[in-house]
């Protein structure tokens, strides 16, 4: 049972209507800050300890910088919209530990890959390579988000709560419109037994129908129904992230790639990579990946070893 405090902050992120994962992480952060400070209530502290557990992650956690902002924009939620509380400025120390530079795969290997995975987990993966979709991403698709006349995708709630889209490979259009029929079979069932799929609370509200329409029925459903984690209704998900995760890692295996660090991530890398390589602006590639900052996309210039996309030694030009 939680406390009417951790209660709060779920209420407080709802009220906004964030994602659940969101909740989850700021709940999560909520109590490793409440832990560092020996169990005092946040209302009991301040500044001074704010800075000191963000100094801490960084010192002692060796957390990564982004690990150590999300961190920063947890606490600062929970100061600012649970207890009315703005915390000014902090001089905690910025974490060290920068991001790694992206495992790529080479069009080959993944290639490789993909003739091991069969049926809707090959095209979980196709899409993730095909369009620069995060795993998330893909399995929350609905069947009004894929457009297979222009070959678009559009990602709602992406990371940052963007809204953005993408491209479809055409070559997988057939099998979209095939995936299409099945999701809304399903949807058609499960609607005549009274189940709708899983939306969040405020789509709820302002769609009270979607639930049981076509439209919105998730293209990767789970195999089995579920209790809504806010509202406790039975509903369908989405296909859960384990399932692809676990396929992939035999895939991998199989395919002789097991020295390589190998993740549903790898994919959205090597598509950016990819793009890249073969002269697309990196402009282009930072609206389709949803990146914020042009600096983010970056990074895949660096794995290609060169400073900006489509530069070659001018050796290799005589």
């Amino acid at each position: 049972m939680n406390s009417p405090f951790i209660e709060s902050i779920r209420s407080a992120c709802r009220l906004r209507g964030y994602s659940l994962k969101t909740e989850k992480s700021y709940v999560f952060w909520a109590r490793r800050f409440i832990y560092f400070n020996n169990k005092r209530h946040p209302q009991d502290c301040g500044p001074p300890e704010v800075t000191a557990f963000l100094t801490h992650l960084a010192e002692e956690r060796h957390v990564a910088i982004n690990t150590q902002k999300v961190a920063l924009n947890a606490i600062v939620f929970l100061y600012r919209h649970v207890l009315q509380q703005e915390l000014g400025e902090l001089g905690f120390k910025l974490a060290r530990k920068q991001r790694q530079l992206p495992i790529v795969l080479s069009p080959s290997e993944v290639q490789r890959i993909l003739a091991q995975l069969q049926g809707h987990h090959q095209l979980i993966f196709q899409l993730l390579y095909g369009s620069g979709l995060r795993i998330s991403e893909c399995l929350r698709l609905r069947v009004k988000d894929v457009d297979t006349e222009n070959f678009s995708i559009t990602v709602i709630d992406g990371k940052g709560n963007k809204d953005r889209q993408t491209l479809l490979s055409k070559s997988l259009a057939s099998r979209i419109i095939a995936l299409k029929k099945t999701a809304q079979e399903t949807q058609a069932s499960d609607a005549a037994q009274g189940i709708g799929v899983a939306m969040d609370e405020a789509l709820s509200k302002k769609y009270p129908r979607a639930a049981y329409s076509p439209a919105w029925a998730y293209l990767f459903p789970s195999t089995r129904w579920t209790a809504h984690p806010i509202t406790g209704h039975i509903v369908r998900y989405h296909l859960h992230p384990s399932v692809p995760q676990k396929q992939l890692k035999r895939a991998v295996e199989l395919a002789g790639l097991d020295t390589k660090r190998v993740n549903c991530h790898t994919f959205r890398h090597s598509f950016a990579t990819h793009l890249l390589a073969t002269g697309t602006d990196i402009r282009t590639v930072q609206e389709l990946l949803g990146h914020n900052d042009v600096s983010t996309t970056q990074i895949y210039t660096h794995v290609l070893g060169q400073h900006y996309a489509g530069t070659v030694s001018p050796l290799d030009r005589l």
